[in-house]
């Protein structure tokens, strides 16, 4: 054997070597590899008692007295196991892994909370004074619905406590109950809830002693989870799946949410105050004492005809094993009620508010404060007087069309001014015709108008200046959960669709979007728009417009048609009734205003000297700009 086989030989020797040193199970898995052969041996040994008690049956029954001795002793072993099992999964917590489930029950005037020992959880939340759209017992959750816990690591284990059955004690005035887990030795874990008369929500608190035992002393934060299915509630999912979503406060700060459209998740890694998960008239909300460390939060569409979304935390909060005192929690389970919501900030300073109204969606900051500052003071003080809400939006909407009265009359008398200048206008029409002389068109009117003293735009912005209200409404009535299950004429729910017409057949298009119905009041505010859109045209008329802008106004409210079918019903009666009103105040505006004395004063007007408005000099400055470039196009074209 030559020298480089000799060195081949012992390199080879040396890898194996390094092999086997490198690839060595560690001390923890030898222990584990030790468990699990203990974990095969009892089951060996099981099996093979098994199999000898079949083998020797009619040994057995010769010697019952013996077959009952080998019964007692492979008994005893399948006990030893399944405790071994345990005791390997659990650790410490062993103890708490088997028992009986019970459930206990807290009740108000406005809530009942079912409770169960198993995870100390809140496993059903009934609204008492609310019902399903099918006038069932409204159930916000039920069973596996709702889960949430604390996770604990100790001893190289994660163990949740929705796996382990607490000792369920409730107080003798019957307001609260607490779930604990008792080590002994005077040490336990325990979770309390106390639930207020008149109240929504549910004070949760950890009290514990001697956890500094039983966890490791390092441990600087508790693990929580929670998820839920949330349940459809209204006659309309399409609209209800639409505005349900997760929501979150940022400690000191502003609540934002995952989509409502879509899957979303979200690793969040600064503080949140408080999770929420929010249906389109219900929400559930776990509020911390202090706050919650950030965490991964999860929003899934779930396709059934029972439920709406999927909702997860995976969250952690500070958390010391020594001490006695644990930072708690409040659960609120109740209804979308602003004025509710409100309440718990009051007396608060701002810095520490919840803001739990804002799972109200009024509309966007700007339009917001017309909903808190106007729109739903009005709504509530009628709502004291007046129990039937088809009247209240109907006063409403008076009283809005007469604070917007001034703003209407201001636009209408803007287009009366320009209609009585319509011979004049048709005149500067047939001086320039065609496109090629567009902008000496543009120029002379422009002119006209700024000796007569009109501003183009002073009809327009009256409208703009409506805006801001009707968006207000817009979104302010499908999130009143006042006009749920309120009924006026042939509606029977003002907060969803009025429908005089169904069908079951799935239609492209138009069952996804329109849905398989038509709602009554939708129909009725669209005629209504195109009566108006008519009117507006007809006041309107021999003045230049763009091609096919008659067409485009028809066309809009058959959208708005599309658009509201799936809507508030309340919402589409508040527009149909503002078009009617706006038609009526259109008529008093027309014979209340004598046209022969606007264009005599309009004629005035133009005998005298008038300086022009700044808007008007900047108008005609763009205008003689244009006509420059396009005189400088045609000339370069030349």
């Amino acid at each position: 054997m030559d020298k480089n086989t000799i060195i081949g030989f012992i390199l080879i020797g040396l890898l194996l070597f390094g092999y086997s040193w490198m690839s060595r199970p560690s001390q923890e898995q030898l222990e584990q590899q030790k468990a699990i052969q203990r974990y095969n041996d009892s089951i060996m040994q099981v099996e093979n008692a098994k199999l000898s008690a079949a083998q020797n049956s009619q040994f057995a029954k010769d010697s019952l007295s013996n077959s009952k001795t080998d019964s007692s002793t492979l008994i005893i072993n399948e006990d030893s196991l399944h405790q071994q099992q345990l005791q390997e999964t659990y650790g410490i917590f062993s103890r708490f892994a088997e028992g009986q489930e019970k459930k206990l029950k807290l009740k108000n005037e406005y809530i009942t909370l079912t409770f169960d020992n198993k995870g100390g959880v809140i496993k059903e939340a009934i609204l008492n004074n609310y019902k399903t759209y099918d006038s069932l017992p409204l159930t916000l959750f039920n069973g596996e619905e709702n889960n949430y816990g604390f996770i604990f690591k100790a001893g190289g284990r994660i163990v949740k406590t929705s796996d382990l059955y607490f000792e369920p004690i409730k107080s003798a005035d019957g307001n609260s109950i607490a779930m604990r887990l008792n080590f002994g030795n005077n040490r336990f874990f325990e979770i309390a809830y106390t639930l207020e008369p008149q109240s929504y929500m549910v004070k949760m608190d950890i009290h514990q002693k001697g956890m500094d035992k039983i966890l490791p002393l390092n441990t600087t934060n508790l693990d929580m989870y929670w998820e839920q299915t949330m349940r459809r509630q209204e006659k309309g999912r399409m609209f209800e799946e639409r505005n349900s979503a997760l929501y979150y406060k940022f400690v000191g700060s502003d609540v934002d949410n995952l989509s409502e459209s879509k899957d979303e998740q979200e690793n969040i890694s600064v503080g949140i105050k408080w999770f929420g998960y929010k249906n389109q008239f219900f929400s559930t909300a776990i509020i911390a004492d202090s706050k919650f460390n950030g965490g991964l939060i999860k929003s899934n569409i779930e396709h059934s005809d029972k439920y709406l979304k999927q909702f997860s935390t995976e969250t952690t909060f500070d958390y010391n094993p020594a001490s006695e005192k644990v930072s708690g929690f409040r659960i609120f389970m109740g209804p979308n009620l602003y004025p509710l919501l409100h309440s718990y900030d009051k007396k608060v300073p701002s810095n520490e508010q919840l803001d739990l109204d804002k799972l109200v969606p009024l509309g966007y900051k700007f339009f917001r404060w017309i909903n808190t500052w106007f729109i739903i003071p009005m709504f509530t003080f009628f709502g004291k007087f007046i129990d039937n809400y088809g009247i209240i939006i109907l006063l409403m909407t008076i009283v809005i069309k007469i604070f917007l009265a001034p703003l209407t009359f201001k636009s209408y008398m803007s287009t009366a001014r320009m209609r009585v200048l319509r011979p004049q206008i048709e005149e500067i029409n047939a001086k320039y015709p065609g496109q090629d002389k567009a902008m000496e068109r543009q120029r002379a009117t422009m002119d006209l108008y700024s000796k007569a003293g009109i501003n183009p735009m002073s009809g327009c912005l009256p409208m703009l200046l409506q805006m801001p209200i009707l968006l207000a409404m817009f979104a302010f009535f499908p999130s009143s959960i006042e006009l749920r299950q309120q009924s006026f004429l042939w509606a029977d729910d003002l907060s969803s669709y009025d429908a005089i017409f169904s069908w079951d057949a799935y239609i492209p298009i138009i069952t996804p979007y329109f849905g398989n119905h038509i709602s009554l009041f939708c129909l009725l505010m669209t005629i209504t728009n195109i009566l108006y859109t008519k009117i507006n045209m007809d006041s309107t008329a021999g003045q230049q417009q763009m091609p096919g802008m008659k067409m485009m106004m028809y066309l809009m409210p058959l959208m708005f048609l599309f658009i509201f079918n799936n809507y508030a019903s309340g919402l589409s009666y508040y527009y149909f009734v503002s078009l009617l009103i706006t038609i009526i105040q259109t008529y008093v505006f027309r014979k209340c205003i004598n046209e022969e004395k606007v264009l005599a004063k309009l004629k005035e007007n133009q005998k005298k000297p008038r300086k022009k408005s700044g808007f008007m000099a900047r108008l005609e400055e763009a205008q003689r700009q244009q006509e420059a470039a396009l005189r400088q196009q045609r000339k370069n074209r030349r």
